[in-house]
């Protein structure tokens, strides 16, 4: 079945010329992610009346699917972006209202505060927290009722506040305090007698999230949790917010997209309307360490210089070693850190993943230099014109260095991340980089050396 091409269907609709009714009522049948993705291919012009055409309300479910909401909300009126925003859940509010300007977003949240107070009292408390914080991204929108309540009481109260709050599929159960009390599945209250007890049908053990957590700290235990929503709870206990489950997605692919920078040894996320100043300052302190690094790496190699000279083909084969090394370093660095990710980790375990991690790095190297001492002579002998030992005796040279490179590369890709966790630093920064660069200096050292003490000696030209 071929896809449709909603986003193009929405575009013909709206450059249809139809009544403005009839208009509206056909874009009612799509969903405000592709009206979103809409958008974009129409003026300003054309969106400023289709937001007229549309309403607030679900002007706001359009917004909450931009990736960036500036360029649409300062084509409003502040008084008009505030409506806007106040009708979103309070999460999706605050991420538009952080791609503004601090001036543009002041103002919104000022007109809120006349529009609908409770939505931006809602907006401010988010605001309140850093952005790495669990409450930063928690959303007020759930279904909240009191546990001295009847089983008919609380079906009443999910109905009434359902109209405002469409994350029904977990009722969030508070006492008379409003400290977090436990919570109910929506299908287990209707299924409830009405003469039940509202208490047995309450989970007191439910799990949680603090607001002022780190994301960074707690994103796997929520996930592991696996469940719709869980409450965030302040320092007293008191029920703040939930975090749903397309809070958690949309955590996880931020935190995979800092993961992915920290591999390139940035210290965060660069975007599309990043300054060249930001960015060369989040590059630069990576790039001069390594540069250091790099010069050391070189003046080993030119310590090796009386080798290259008397014996040019084993530059034929540098690369490889050092490639073949860095490749085996990656991977020991990757399954370390998703390893770390367990903060239970005994320093038994870590010393089994260490040998683990070097004897898969010895079984590698042999099967590669096995395979390097047969093609690499033939090689060597047909297109080199080097004698049959002579050209062995190279391509076990060469052999001989995949397999101590990768070893000691495994050891390498697995020992720096569990320094860098134990000393509290994020083990994702001590990838790429600065493994291949330390995994470059250990097989330059080994193959040079090895061609010194081996092949110099054997071809009797030292």
């Amino acid at each position: 079945m071929q896809k449709k091409n909603y986003v193009q269907e929405i575009l013909d609709i709206i450059h249809s010329g139809l009544p403005q009714a009839e208009l509206a009522e056909k874009l009612s049948d799509y969903h405000e992610n592709d009206l979103a993705d809409a958008l974009a291919d129409l003026t300003a012009e054309e969106r400023r009346k289709l937001y007229a055409i549309l309403g607030v309300e679900q002007v706001a479910e359009i917004f909450s699917y931009l990736d960036d909401a500036e360029p649409y909300l300062k084509e409003l009126p502040p008084e008009e972006a505030a409506q806007v925003v106040s009708h979103m859940d309070s999460d999706d509010a605050v991420d538009a209202l952080d791609d503004l300007e601090e001036e543009d977003k002041e103002k919104i949240v000022h007109q809120m505060d006349k529009v609908d107070k409770d939505a931006a009292d809602d907006v401010k408390l988010l605001l309140s927290y850093d952005e790495d914080e669990i409450g930063s991204c928690m959303t007020t929108n759930y279904i909240c009722i009191r546990k001295d309540m009847t089983i008919r009481q609380a079906m009443s109260e999910l109905v009434k506040q359902a109209g405002e709050n469409d994350n029904i599929s977990t009722l969030y159960v508070v006492d008379e305090n409003e400290r977090f009390y436990g919570a109910i599945d929506l299908k287990d209250l209707i299924v409830a007698r009405a003469d039940d007890s509202l208490e047995k049908l309450i989970a007191r053990s439910y799990p949680y999230v603090t607001d002022h957590e780190k994301i960074s700290d707690s994103i796997d235990r929520i996930v592991d949790y696996a469940e719709r929503s869980l409450p965030v709870l302040n320092e007293s206990g008191k029920l703040l917010g939930i975090i749903t489950s397309a809070d958690v997605v949309e955590l996880v692919n931020d935190q995979m997209g800092d993961d992915y920078a920290k591999l390139g040894g940035l210290t965060s996320e660069e975007d599309l309307n990043e300054g060249v100043f930001q960015s060369v300052k989040k590059r630069l302190p990576w790039l001069v360490a390594l540069l250091f690094l790099g010069m050391l790496v070189s003046s080993v190699v030119g310590a090796f210089e009386s080798v290259v000279a008397v014996l040019p083909i084993v530059i034929c084969f540098q690369s490889m070693v050092l490639d073949m090394a860095g490749n085996v370093g990656t991977q020991s660095l990757a399954v370390t850190i998703r390893v770390l990710v367990d903060e239970n980790l005994t320093t038994s375990k870590k010393l089994h993943l260490l040998f683990k991690e070097m004897r898969v790095g010895l079984v590698n190297g042999a099967l590669l230099a096995v395979m390097a001492l047969g093609f690499l002579g033939v090689y060597i002998h047909f297109f080199k014109a080097y004698a049959w030992g002579q050209a062995f005796l190279l391509s076990g040279c060469v052999g001989i260095s995949l397999i101590v490179a990768m070893v000691i590369s495994s050891l390498v890709g697995t020992v720096i991340p569990m320094l860098f966790h134990k000393i509290h630093i994020d083990p994702a920064v001590a990838s790429g980089p600065l493994i291949t660069t330390i995994n470059d200096l250990v097989a330059v050292v080994v193959y040079y050396g090895l061609a010194m003490i081996v092949l110099i000696e054997m071809f009797h030209l030292g």
